[in-house]
């Protein structure tokens, strides 16, 4: 079974990276399948540290959803080694119908080149007007022909090459003008074995009969091979015992690796012609082979959104994965789904509020390092149960899990809220702290939020921070871009911004300090007091 990811927003915040591990670790200790929790961003210094203090290490690094090679059912057929017989290669074609190729590897497991039924043909074809051979491996045709050599054990053979002759009984000389150096296909027929040997014959190949104890244990620079096989059957095993690398195609191959993008290999399959193409491994070793009815329907990655439903604020590419569930306690955007899927979307403080409801609703109690970090998750996005987005039941999931975990509420906000932002970060470190995209009545706006005990310090960095912030606001073509600092302390937040300053003189009816920054008393959250703040100004 194909594993479910669950990943949070963009720029990921504690919450949404806490409320990911937690919802992956419920399903997964259901035997819900198996869920991997991902972020979709580098983690910010607080997320850091309640991981390392809470014994977790950081979810996957998940760039993108797009459907990859490793998603399709592609064929896994016989891998033959080049030193393959033909005969062998064709018998592995015949019992499955299905392959149209074989892939042909090295002694790594690496491609080699590709073998089809019609090369094989195409070869088969060609031996009928070419009566000599080159360099038969003598394994390859004992194989093929269920064949023993019957000389002495000292004498040792092992390629075979000369012009083919079938010697047919006859009353007079049958190997008349046969060049020393050839392969003689003969019955019982002592007089044309003997002859054979003087002639310098390379192979005598004795078909359907008993063989004389004269020829048994016989010490000669001639190979002497007996077979059951009729005469026209060991020519054609002759043919076929060559190795499949002279025959396969091994120039200008077209292959696929597991991580290549399904779009990608389209692309690539529509300039080309062939029936199947070869698949790697990241050490390029062969897996498989898919087809063109293998692009038709690929198998999509399965995909859990945690605390965000918008398109903008999720995964590169989204529309090609299958969301099989939201949980999320934000406003309803933009993400489509193809069908119905499992959503679950409270006016909530914190989304690590709504997983902790679901351990309470299964009847399952979290390990206690994992309530510690559900109770941190909660703190960190209510700031501390003082954003006007908090809800009792945030308080007393809260107060659930710290009990499991046996840790003191209180002093576990204030650590949180004393990592703040690492004084050595670039501003554009600090942009990328919990930063959000949103479309509010055509006008396309960033806002970053970073929750501290002191924002002095960060104000003090203004002069670096607001190129960084034009810099973003013409790159990704924001009307604006705000900067919340959130001061647990003073119980507000100071709002740097980069644009119209009438906009926030208007939407927060205040006067902006140096045009770029004003303190707002009482403003903690962004989507419930400073979105909705711009979208009734904006229409």
């Amino acid at each position: 079974m194909d594993p479910i990811y669950v990943f949070g927003h963009r720029n990921p915040d504690t919450d949404s990276v806490v409320s990911a591990i937690a919802y992956a670790a419920l399903n997964n200790a259901l035997g819900e399948n198996e869920y991997i929790a991902a972020r979709l961003g580098h983690l910010n210094d607080e997320t850091s540290y309640l991981l390392e203090h809470f014994g977790f290490d950081p979810p996957m690094y998940l760039t993108t959803v797009r459907t990859q090679v490793k998603d399709i059912n592609f064929d896994r057929p016989p891998l033959l080694g080049r030193g393959v017989s033909v005969s062998h290669a064709w018998s592995v074609l015949h019992e499955d119908n299905n392959v149209a190729c074989l892939p042909v590897i090295n002694d790594q497991g690496g491609l080699y080149g590709m073998l089809t039924a019609g090369s094989i043909a195409e070869h088969d074809m060609e031996s009928i007007h070419r009566p000599q051979v080159t360099d038969v491996p003598v394994f390859n045709l004992l194989s093929a022909i269920e064949g023993r050599i019957l000389n002495d054990d000292e004498d040792v053979f092992a390629h075979l090459s000369g012009e083919v002759v079938i010697a047919l009984p006859s009353a007079g000389p049958c190997l008349k003008g046969v060049k020393p150096g050839s392969i003689i296909i003969c019955g019982q027929q002592d007089d044309v074995i003997d002859e054979a040997i003087r002639l310098g014959a390379s192979c005598v190949i004795i078909c359907q009969g008993d063989v004389a104890d004269k020829y048994r244990g016989l010490s000669s620079p001639t190979c002497l091979i007996a077979t059951p096989c009729d005469p026209y059957r060991a020519v054609r095993m002759l043919y076929q015992a060559i190795p499949i690398e002279r025959i396969a195609q091994s120039k200008d191959l077209v292959y696929f690796h597991l991580d290549d993008y399904i779009d990608d290999v389209k692309d690539t399959v529509l300039q080309s012609r062939y029936r199947a193409y070869p698949v790697l491994d990241g050490h390029n070793r062969v897996v498989g082979t898919l087809g063109r009815f293998h692009l038709l329907r690929p198998r999509r990655k399965r995909v859990v959104l945690m605390d965000h439903n918008e398109t903008r604020q999720s995964v590169l590419g989204l529309d090609q994965a299958e969301i099989i569930g939201i949980i999320d306690h934000h406003r309803l955007a933009d993400v489509q789904t193809a069908g119905p899927v499992f959503m679950r979307n409270e006016p909530v403080g914190s989304t690590t509020t709504i997983v902790a409801t679901m351990y309470q609703e299964r009847g399952l109690m979290p390990s206690a390092p994992l309530a510690g970090l559900m109770a941190a998750a909660i703190l960190s996005d209510t700031v501390m149960f003082k954003s006007p987005t908090c809800t009792q039941r945030d308080r007393i999931m809260a107060e659930r899990m710290a009990r499991i975990a046996g840790i003191d509420l209180d002093q576990l906000g204030r650590d949180i809220f004393s990592v703040g932002v690492s004084a050595d970060k670039t501003p554009e470190e600090m942009l990328r702290t919990d930063f959000k995209d949103f479309q509010i009545a055509g006008h396309s706006l960033g806002i970053a939020q970073i929750s501290c005990l002191d924002t002095e310090k960060i104000l003090a960095r203004l002069p670096e921070l607001l190129p960084a912030m034009e810099k973003l606001r013409a790159e990704k073509h924001y009307d604006m871009v705000l900067l919340m600092l959130t001061d647990v302390l003073k119980f507000g937040t100071e709002l740097i911004f980069c644009g119209d300053e009438d906009v926030i003189r208007m939407a927060f009816n205040v006067t902006p300090v140096d045009s770029c920054h004003v303190f707002l008393p009482k403003v903690l959250s962004r989507k419930k007091q400073i979105v909705p703040a711009l979208a009734l100004l904006w229409g």
